[in-house]
């Protein structure tokens, strides 16, 4: 049988002991994936650093046998695969080193958006979480924010439902395979969001919702936006473990808090008071933190204000107006400038008030 590059993509993800770490070090030791299967275990020995047993122990035809399936699987369902180095594949989470090989997704995917926050909290949501997530979510409509949760019960459902009652875009990530629900309560609830922004995990299809995939589930849901919220949280749960991975990846983290005698509002205290995460009484505050306010008329008045910028200042400014907000690496892309010499124009138009860095490393007109 012939067997495509996306056949090798997804068999990788399906041998035996090795996880994305390592398999991104393969990766950097072939020319191509194909290579990890085709070649011998004593030639896979020379051009890595893993002997031959270590390949011979591989379940390397199980594998592409069960990515063959898992392709026509795809194929009979509109499934997409995001392999790691497909240009679509999200930058965030390709920023974050333990980010999976392989991202299955369902709906019209913008994983690239240049607004994406996650928003998580308990299962156990009260009314003041509710009303506390139907007022953000609100505040999100005209500034185009889209929306990342794992779509459990609770805060998660609570922020899928606004986002979709204010046409915003929601994408549910998923601790389990892209062909079931869980829980099964909400498949009416998955079929909406697939039509208005999409469903993502990295489990192949058939894997059952097991215990152990919720916190890997939740370092995409954070290793995927720009910043993390909190709406009530036990001391203990999967909200704080999405926190502590958000801070791992040198995002921003907010969390409201609540009563001292609320249980629900205990871990959010928690980690306002251990500077975890930024204390956020109202929208505004993450709004203005995060430099995410409506800046349409403001972006025209600089455009006027600023007439003696150099060339490639101009394109650089005409960038970041187009996108809003833009992360540097992008915008290396876009301008064909080296970061070495794109850091000198932004910390030059930094400094004359022109625009203004971000967290992560982005940058908006000022």
């Amino acid at each position: 049988m012939n067997y495509t590059p996306l056949h090798y993509q997804i068999a990788l993800t399906l041998l035996s002991g090795i996880g994305p770490i390592r398999a991104k070090e393969l990766l950097l030791s072939v020319d191509n994936v194909g290579i990890l299967f085709h070649d011998s275990p004593k030639e896979l020995e020379r051009s890595t650093r893993y002997n031959a047993s270590f390949f011979r122990k591989l379940n390397r035809k199980e594998a592409i046998s069960k990515a063959d399936d898992i392709i026509n699987y795809n194929k009979r369902n509109n499934v997409n695969a995001l392999f790691y180095t497909d240009p679509d594949y999200p930058y965030r989470l390709k920023n974050c080193v333990d980010s999976p090989i392989i991202l299955y997704t369902k709906g019209d995917m913008d994983l690239n958006h240049s607004k994406m926050v996650a928003i998580v909290g308990t299962r156990n949501a009260t009314s003041y979480g509710k009303n506390l997530c139907a007022e953000l979510i609100t505040s999100f409509k005209d500034i185009n924010v889209s929306v990342v949760s794992g779509l459990a019960v609770g805060i998660d459902a609570c922020a899928h439902r606004h986002c979709l009652d204010n046409d915003l875009v929601t994408y549910g990530v998923l601790g389990n395979g892209i062909d079931r629900v869980y829980p099964a309560g909400h498949s009416a609830l998955s079929e909406k969001i697939i039509n208005s922004g999409g469903l993502i995990s990295e489990f192949p299809p058939g894997t059952p919702p097991n215990r152990e995939n919720f916190p890997k589930r939740n370092r995409i849901v954070a290793g995927l936006c720009d910043a993390t919220i909190v709406i009530e949280s036990r001391t203990r749960g999967g909200s704080l473990i999405t926190a502590r991975l958000a801070n791992d990846y040198n995002r921003d983290v907010f969390a409201y808090p609540g009563s001292v005698h609320c249980e629900t509002s205990q871990g959010c205290n928690a980690l306002i008071a251990n500077q975890s995460a930024h204390l956020m009484q109202s929208p505004e505050d993450f709004l203005t933190l995060m430099n995410w306010e409506n800046k349409t008329a403001k972006a025209a008045t600089q455009r006027k204000l600023f007439p003696d910028l150099s060339q490639k200042q101009k394109e650089i400014v005409s960038c970041i107006s187009k996108e809003q907000q833009i992360q540097i690496d992008v915008l290396s892309v876009k301008t064909n400038l080296p970061v070495s010499q794109l850091n000198v124009a932004l910390f030059t138009l930094e400094m004359e008030g022109v625009i203004v860095s971000l967290p992560g490393k982005k940058y908006s007109l000022a």
